[in-house]
């Protein structure tokens, strides 16, 4: 679960998914001049747009999710550089491989009766 405050950024561009914890904590902290250990989530996109890495800091430790499409890619923004906020909704429908973006609605009655 995302605590209420914390606010989501992905990462634009591809990023090396080697990197560990303290490898996307530093380029949270070097190339977007963010402070990484602020509580908000950072979201980074591999190459072949099937893998990506959240980075997040509780205030006592830092946490890494990581999550593989097995079919498909994830929805990212076409921008090089710089970052991108999302809401709580988008990044879980993201992670659900949905197009953030514009997302489709299930169909809903016209009338009760």
């Amino acid at each position: 679960m995302i605590p209420s405050g914390a606010r989501v950024w992905i990462a634009m561009g591809h990023t090396d998914m080697r990197k560990g914890m303290q490898g996307l904590a530093a380029m949270v902290q070097h190339h977007f001049s963010r402070d990484p250990f602020a509580g908000d989530l950072w979201v980074f996109r591999g190459r072949s747009g099937s893998l990506v890495k959240i980075i997040w800091h509780d205030g006592m430790g830092m946490s890494l999710y990581a999550k593989r499409l097995e079919k498909g890619r994830f929805v990212w923004p076409s921008a090089k550089d710089g970052v991108v906020s999302l809401t709580h909704a988008q990044l879980a429908c993201l992670l659900e491989g949905i197009d953030w973006r514009n997302p489709q609605y299930s169909w809903r009655p016209a009338s009760a009766g």
